[in-house]
């Protein structure tokens, strides 16, 4: 499952990745996304949670590289990923050469509290 909230004083898009993520579920999630970054600004963060992720499947990297994109066109400025366990991480850093043309500042934290302070929060 794939959980899309935003805060909209905070300019913050937050994308938590649940159990064992599908394929199927990204078209959901991205119809979520862009109803959230409706309340948003350019200049947005995005912090994408993997700490409850199970697995996901090599036919989700498509996927992962489309809400990259959307994203990459919505304005974000600040991409904070909080991967606990780095043999979760499907190859993000590759994927971000291919998906983000305006380049964020994109860093990613096994701590959460890290995270937060990468988020300013």
């Amino acid at each position: 499952m794939l959980l899309v909230t935003s805060n909209k004083r905070r300019q913050l898009l937050n994308v938590r990745f649940i159990g064992q993520v599908q394929r199927e579920e990204f078209q959901t999630a991205r119809e979520d996304m862009a109803a959230e970054l409706g309340a948003l600004s350019r200049g947005f963060r995005y912090l994408a949670d993997f700490s409850q992720l199970d697995s996901m499947g090599l036919d989700c990297v498509p996927e992962i590289g489309r809400v990259m994109e959307l994203l990459d066109q919505a304005g974000a400025s600040l991409t904070v990923r909080f991967i606990p366990d780095p043999s979760k991480d499907i190859g993000m850093n590759i994927l971000t050469i291919f998906h983000y043309t305006k380049r964020p500042q994109i860093v990613a934290h096994q701590n959460i509290l890290d995270a937060a302070k990468a988020l300013s929060l």
